[in-house]
């Protein structure tokens, strides 16, 4: 079985992350740069998968070539090879453009299943799966906490309030999952060397067969317009007890509507 992962780099969330001011745009070539996290758990569920069934993992990510170091992270986990597509010309794009070369490059790869995370830190849109979909023509489960795989069909379960859902799909198929879903191993040192080993293909949007006026900033269906730093932290309230200090607070709770 050939599965197909999708990984992204993003400014870690536990850093402070700004925007570039020249163009509105996340500012990474600063950013204190990290796999996204919820991916490792699509990676490891794609190798528990590959464990269990056969085949290899391939990692795929579009970005900067900075995010060759997500990818190593990828591979020194269990993952067999990667496809990085790398090209100025993405500067800037939307998800819906986006899409378009990570439907591209998986055009051009074999493969019976499609894992992303669900969501990505820096973006927080969680349409990606689907958009892949609907480009791809395949079926998409999304919200994956548990995956089988039994024959020709996929196999999740998705909790909800009431318990969980079951559903399943003919292969080839793409699925989201979230972070319930497994616990994600630590890279070994031996995977850390041989990670240095395995294959990494580059790919810019002409060998993808696309048009580089169909992505970037400009033609982006979304653009951030303006923005301001934070505000500086006020003041706080000093509550002074003089037998009535917890009646203070909580009149204090009870107007910034915290009770």
């Amino acid at each position: 079985m050939n599965i197909v992962v999708l990984v992204k780099q993003v400014p870690d969330s536990g850093t402070q992350r700004s925007l570039d001011p020249s163009d509105n745009t996340v500012a990474r070539a600063t950013a204190d740069n990290v796999i996204n996290e919820i991916d490792e758990y699509a990676i490891e569920e794609a190798l528990q998968v590959r464990d269990r069934e056969g085949g290899e993992v391939t990692v795929l990510t579009v970005g900067p070539a900075s995010a060759t170091d997500a990818i190593r992270k990828a591979l020194s986990m269990g993952a067999d090879k990667a496809v990085h597509v790398v090209d100025d010309a993405i500067h800037g794009s939307c998800a819906i453009q986006t899409s378009g070369v990570l439907a591209a490059a998986l055009q051009q790869m074999q493969y019976d299943l499609v894992l992303t995370g669900a969501t990505s830190t820096d973006g927080q849109v969680a349409v990606m799966p689907a958009l892949l979909a609907e480009r791809l023509g395949l079926p998409q489960l999304s919200g994956a906490q548990k995956l089988t795989v039994e024959g020709s069909t996929v196999k999740v379960e998705r909790q909800t309030d009431g318990g969980f859902w079951a559903l399943e799909a003919p292969l080839p198929a793409i699925v989201s999952t979230w972070d319930t879903i497994n616990e994600p191993r630590y890279p070994s040192f031996k995977g850390i060397m041989a990670a240095k080993k395995k294959p990494v293909e580059t790919k810019s949007l002409a060998d993808l067969g696309v048009d580089p006026s169909a992505v970037g900033l400009a033609t982006a269906t979304s653009q951030v317009v303006d923005f301001s730093g934070r505000p500086p932290k006020g003041e706080g309230v000093k509550v002074t007890d003089e037998g009535d200090g917890a009646e203070k607070l909580v009149g204090f709770l009870a107007e910034q509507k915290l009770v």
